[in-house]
C-alpha cells in the first residue's frame, strides 16, 4: 500500500474526495479541512493499493494541484487493515509488478545530480578497484563493483529514453561522463604518486589470472550486462534494494575505469583500451537492456493490468459476542 497526503485549495477538494471515492482500490480516506498552513488549504489522506496508484495519481495530477497545493506519496511497510487486504485484492496485477511511474521519475532524477557524494562514492570505488587490479585481489574488484553509484544515471538514461526526456538522458549521460572522468583522474594522480614513490610498478600489471578478465571485454560481458540492465530496472520498479546489490556486483564498470587510471600511470597502453572497451560495453548492455525491460513493463501493464473493476468491498460484520 502507498500512503498519499494530499493539500488542496478548499474548491478542489471536493473532486479529491471524489477520486479517492472512485477507486476501490483506495482506503483510510480522511478530511482535514483548513488544516494545511503553507500552502493553505485542506488536507485529504488515504492508501491505495500500489497496483492502482498510477491512475490516482494521473487524476490528482489532472487537478492542478502541484501548483495549488501538493501530492506526496509514502511507502507503508505494514496496514493491519481487512479494507486494505481488499483493496489490495480488487487492484489488477501483483504489487512487485507494478510501476509507479511518479515514483520512477522522482527516484531517476535525483541519480542524475552531480553531488560531492556521488562523486566521491564513485572515486573511492574506482581507486578500490584499482588497487584489486593491482594486487590481482577479486574481492577489493567485488568491494568496489557495490560501492559505485554508477547504476543510478543509467537507469535514469533508460527511462528517459522510454518517455522520450531528452533533458533527462541528457544529464544521465553527464552524470556519467563527469563521474567517470573525476574518478579516474583521481585514481590517475594517486597512481602516479604512488609511482613515483616506488610503491607500484609496471611489473605488477603483467600477471594478474584473477582480475584480467577487466581487460577482456568480449561477448559474455555484454550478456552479463544486459542480463544486469534487466535486473537493475528490476529491482527499482519493485523495490527490492537487495537485488540492486547483485546488480553492483555484475558489472565491470568500475574496475574497468580503476583499471584505466593505473595502466596509464604505468604505461600499459594496451590496457587502456582494452579498459574502455570494457567499460563501455557494460554502460551499453545495461542502457539497453533497461530501456527494453521498461518499454515492455509499459506495455504489459497497460494490458493486462491498468484497469481497476469496481467490485463491492464487504466489510466485516461484528458478531454480538464481539461487542
Amino acid at each position: 500500500m502507498l500512503h498519499i497526503r494530499v493539500i488542496s485549495p478548499p474548491a478542489a477538494t471536493e473532486d479529491v474526495l471524489r477520486i479517492a471515492a472512485g477507486s476501490p482500490a483506495v482506503v483510510h480516506v480522511v478530511s482535514f479541512p483548513g488544516a494545511a498552513r503553507s500552502p493553505a488549504g485542506d488536507v485529504v489522506e488515504f492508501e491505495v493499493a500500489r497496483e492502482a496508484a498510477n491512475d490516482v495519481l494521473e487524476q490528482l495530477r489532472a487537478l492542478g494541484l502541484k501548483d495549488t497545493g501538493g501530492v506526496s506519496v509514502q511507502q507503508v511497510d505494514l496496514s493491519i487493515s481487512t479494507a486494505a487486504e481488499v483493496a489490495g485484492e480488487v487492484a489488477p496485477g501483483d504489487p512487485d509488478d507494478a510501476v509507479v511511474w511518479d515514483e520512477l521519475a522522482a527516484r531517476t532524477a535525483s541519480d542524475t545530480r552531480i553531488t560531492w557524494a556521488f562523486l566521491a562514492f564513485l572515486a573511492l570505488a574506482t581507486q578500490i578497484a584499482a588497487i584489486g587490479a593491482l594486487l590481482d585481489q577479486p574481492i577489493l574488484i567485488v568491494g568496489a563493483m557495490v560501492l559505485g553509484p554508477e547504476f543510478g544515471p543509467v537507469a535514469a538514461a533508460c527511462f528517459g529514453t522510454l518517455r522520450r526526456d531528452g533533458r533527462l538522458v541528457v544529464a544521465a549521460a553527464r552524470a556519467l561522463v563527469v563521474g567517470f572522468s573525476v574518478a579516474i583522474t583521481i585514481t590517475l594522480a594517486c597512481a602516479a604518486v604512488s609511482r613515483g614513490l616506488g610503491w607500484i610498478t609496471p611489473a605488477m600489471l603483467d600477471d594478474r589470472p584473477l582480475t584480467d578478465f577487466i581487460i577482456h571485454p568480449d561477448r559474455w560481458s555484454f550478456i552479463v550486462a544486459v542480463l544486469a540492465g534487466i535486473a537493475g530496472i528490476l529491482s527499482l520498479t519493485a523495490g527490492k534494494s537487495a537485488a540492486l546489490v547483485g546488480v553492483f556486483i555484475s558489472v565491470t564498470t568500475v574496475p574497468a575505469a580503476g583499471n584505466i587510471a593505473i595502466a596509464i600511470a604505468l604505461a600499459h597502453w594496451s590496457e587502456v583500451g582494452a579498459s574502455f572497451g570494457q567499460l563501455g560495453l557494460n554502460l551499453a548492455g545495461m542502457f539497453l537492456a533497461g530501456t527494453l525491460t521498461l518499454f515492455l513493463q509499459r506495455v504489459l501493464w497497460a494490458r493486462y493490468g491498468l484497469h481497476v473493476l469496481p467490485k463491492a468491498r464487504t466489510a466485516p460484520t461484528a458478531s454480538p459476542t464481539s461487542r
